[in-house]
Order: C-alpha cells, then sequence, then structure tokens
C-alpha cells in the first residue's frame, strides 16, 4: 500500500488544546513530521492551502487562526532536510498563473531530486476572490457567454486547461537538455515563449486531485497521478474507487496510472477497548461547546449563539440562503442535514455538542497497531484504495505512533515498503515517467 502524511492544518480534526500541540508556523514542526514520515517510509508529505481565513459572523474565525504559510515555501525548505519523501504543495488553479507555477513546481522538483507534487484546487467564491486585485473567480454554477454556443466554463474546466498548459511548459525542455519555444492557446490562457527551468528529474511534478463530483472524478481520470478523496467507509470507498478507475480508459490510462488515497485518522490504543476510549476523548476535544454551536449555526445558518451546547437542537429549521460562515465548505442540503441530526439526537436522548460530536468527529480506523494494520490491509485488497493519507489530530506529533507501532507491522507482513527501492515520487507510487511530447 501507499502511505502518505498530511500536516494538520486549519480543520476541525486537529485538537489545539492538548498541551503535546505546537506551533503550525515554526518550521521545526514542519521539519518533525516530515522526518517521521521519512522514518516510516511514507511516499509524500502533504501540505494543504489556505488563500484567505475564514469568518463566522463576520469576524475571523477565531478557533481557525493559527496561521498557514505558503506551502511551496516550506516544502523548499523540507528538501534539504529529507532525502526521499516526497513533497506535495496544494495550490489554487484559480488565482495562480501557468507560467508562474510550472515554474516553482519545476524548481522544487529539481531542488529535491524529483520530490514534487501538486494538489490541484480550485476556488470557487468571491470571497476567497476578494484577496486578489482582479477580484476574480468561477463560481459553482459556472460561467457561460451570453448567446454562445461554448461549454459552460466552470471551476474545473479552468484547472484542467492550466494542467495541460503546465505539462506543455514541463515539456518544453527536451530530456537531453535542450529549450524549445512553447505556446498554448485556450479559452483560459494563451502565453507563449521560452520556459526557464530544464526538464524535471521525474520528467513532470505528481498531480494530484481532490475533487468528488462528477465533473472532479471525470477532471481526476484525465489529468490526476493521486485522487485525495474523502471517502472513509469500505463501502463507500469501493464505490468511488470502481467508478474513479473505470473512466481511465476513456482517456487512455489504465488502472495503476492513478493512485486513489483517502484521507483517514488514526486512533491508538494497547487494546482495541483503550483505543475506543481515546478516540471518544479525542472527539470530545476536537468538538468543544463554542465549536459545537458554530458546527450547528454552518448547519442551520442562523446565529444560535443563545443556544446551550449542552441542550437540544433548536426547533427552527435551517436558513440555506445565509453567509453567516464564509470561507469555508457550503452543506449541500442544510434541511436533510438538519433532518438527519434530528433524528439522531431524539433517538439518543443527545445534546447539540453531544450530536456534533457523533455526527461529524468520528475516526476512521480505531485500535490496537495489530487491529489497524489489520484494516488498512483489508481496505486495499477489497479495492477500495491504494494507500492513505494520515491526518494526525496533534501537531508536529501526532504521526508518531503510527510510525513505530503500525508500520513495523505492515512491513512485516509485506504490506508496504522497509526500504525505498527509488529516489523520485513516480517511483514511489509505481507511476511511469511521462513520455516527452516534444
Amino acid at each position: 500500500m501507499h502511505l502518505a502524511a498530511h500536516f494538520p492544518g486549519v480543520n476541525s480534526t486537529t485538537v489545539w488544546a492538548d498541551p503535546r500541540s505546537r506551533s503550525q508556523i515554526d518550521f521545526a514542526s514542519f521539519e518533525h513530521l516530515a522526518r517521521t514520515a521519512e522514518r516510516g517510509r511514507f511516499d509524500f508529505f502533504f501540505l494543504a492551502e489556505g488563500l484567505r481565513l475564514r469568518e463566522h459572523k463576520g469576524r475571523i474565525h477565531d478557533l481557525d487562526v493559527v496561521g498557514r504559510p505558503e506551502s511551496l515555501t516550506v516544502l523548499n525548505a523540507l528538501a534539504a532536510v529529507t532525502e526521499r519523501l516526497g513533497l506535495a504543495a496544494t495550490v489554487n488553479a484559480i488565482f495562480n498563473e501557468p507560467y508562474e507555477l510550472a515554474r516553482r513546481l519545476a524548481t522544487l522538483d529539481h531542488l529535491s531530486a524529483g520530490r514534487a507534487a501538486w494538489n490541484v484546487v480550485t476556488s470557487s467564491d468571491a470571497f476567497t476572490g476578494e484577496n486578489f486585485r482582479r477580484g476574480g473567480y468561477l463560481d459553482r454554477a459556472g460561467l457561460r457567454d451570453a448567446g454562445s454556443a461554448r461549454p459552460r466554463e466552470t471551476p474545473y474546466t479552468r484547472a484542467a486547461e492550466f494542467v495541460s498548459a503546465a505539462r506543455a511548459l514541463w515539456d518544453s525542455w527536451t530530456p537531453d537538455g535542450t529549450a524549445r519555444p512553447f505556446a498554448h492557446s485556450g479559452r483560459h490562457f494563451e502565453i507563449s515563449g521560452e520556459f526557464t527551468v530544464p526538464r524535471s528529474p521525474q520528467g513532470h511534478p505528481v498531480v494530484i486531485q481532490a475533487g468528488d463530483s462528477g465533473e472532479g472524478r471525470e477532471f481526476a481520470a484525465s489529468s490526476a497521478d493521486v485522487v485525495f478523496t474523502r471517502h472513509g467507509t469500505l463501502e463507500a470507498g469501493r464505490a468511488f474507487y470502481a467508478d474513479v478507475k473505470g473512466r481511465l480508459a476513456a482517456y487512455g490510462r489504465s488502472p495503476g496510472d492513478l493512485k486513489i488515497m483517502p484521507g483517514v485518522t488514526v486512533v491508538l490504543g494497547d487494546t482495541d477497548a483503550e483505543a475506543q476510549r481515546n478516540a471518544a476523548e479525542i472527539r470530545r476535544q476536537q468538538v468543544s461547546p463554542q465549536n459545537a454551536i458554530v458546527a450547528l449555526e454552518q448547519v442551520w445558518g442562523r446565529d444560535l449563539s443563545s443556544c446551550d451546547p449542552d441542550g437540544p437542537l433548536p426547533d427552527v429549521d435551517p436558513d440555506p440562503g445565509s453567509d453567516l460562515v464564509q470561507g469555508r465548505v457550503r452543506v449541500a442540503d442544510p434541511l436533510a442535514v438538519a433532518a438527519r441530526w434530528r433524528q439522531l439526537s431524539e433517538a439518543e436522548g443527545l445534546s447539540i455538542r453531544e450530536t456534533v460530536i457523533e455526527s461529524t468527529a468520528r475516526q476512521s480506523f480505531i485500535g490496537s497497531p495489530q487491529t489497524v494494520a489489520a484494516e488498512l490491509e483489508k481496505f486495499v485488497a477489497a479495492d477500495a484504495a491504494d494507500g492513505f493519507i494520515l491526518v494526525p489530530h496533534l501537531t508536529p506529533g501526532g504521526l508518531d505512533d503510527f510510525v513505530d507501532r503500525v508500520v513495523p507491522l505492515l512491513q512485516e507482513r509485506g504490506s508496504f515498503r522497509s526500504e525505498y527501492t527509488g529516489s523520485t515520487l513516480r517511483s514511489h507510487l509505481g507511476l511511469a515517467e511521462p513520455v516527452w511530447k516534444g
């Protein structure tokens, strides 16, 4: 199986109050997690991105203000203190340009001797666009010129063209080191000239994608090397795996050309029972009384600050048109979510906080090291995943126990490498180097 480490960032997984939690911006935190992942022979280290601080009721969301440094800058520094570990940066395809980003990624690939990866994401909100001079964005409904027969333009159509343009730039240098002029002409980009960075050590940096809609899955099948998915159950994982892998043939690709790696959390204990107790305590730390009310307001779209987190759910329906919370993924169907929460709360007699804990804060794999190792193997054997991106709840030591206690078991069972056999990220992932298209 393949394993990667996600640096715990600004999200509800991280437990800020734990005394073992450290800085989100001190380089020592990044270095500790990266060195731990490399000690565990992980495929890559993964950084998220945030282009605007999220808001709640028109104010910066105080639970999230811990810092979000620029990903590629951090990874360039980590290239100097790691030797084999892949280095993956999340970079937005809406608020960047192909030439600049292709150059930065190619630079990281050279500095790391072939270990760079790009997690392609899009932003579909004007809220993020306000941080940029042009204020431009593509909303989720897409854009179409009035009276035009052109296809609908969405964030994914721009992202697909962005990736295509970047690959044209990376291919503008021959494998033997000769620079050639490039040109790309499309709906979003019209660029030409000469690229300044020679072809990277692994041909192209690895491309990661994390969309789950039908359009996102199609983009992954056509353009990605790795999919970062949220499908954490065996049944959902198998369905997603079969769907996305089944789309590859239409693009002349085989199942091995795309690795599917869900983001997962792990809680360990000496016994399964102890692990369950640990997980329950972590869930309570993740959903503080204040966090519970914020989560409730995100669904209801109303000011519910007067509610008691230890009391019942509000008796009013959600307001789906509210902008109470900005800069977060929208709840697709707040009425349906509210109905599920009410059913759970009434059936089990749960308070607001208990309902949020049961509905949102669940770990993916809980148990002794032996139990967790067996479950990870089960997912891969059942074609529910090719591997996993671990999202620890502590910064920066949240990966230590997994590397010390689970990885050796996977190695003993022949499920995971004992040593790196190659030097590039593509070699770790079993991906062929792209054929040069001169």
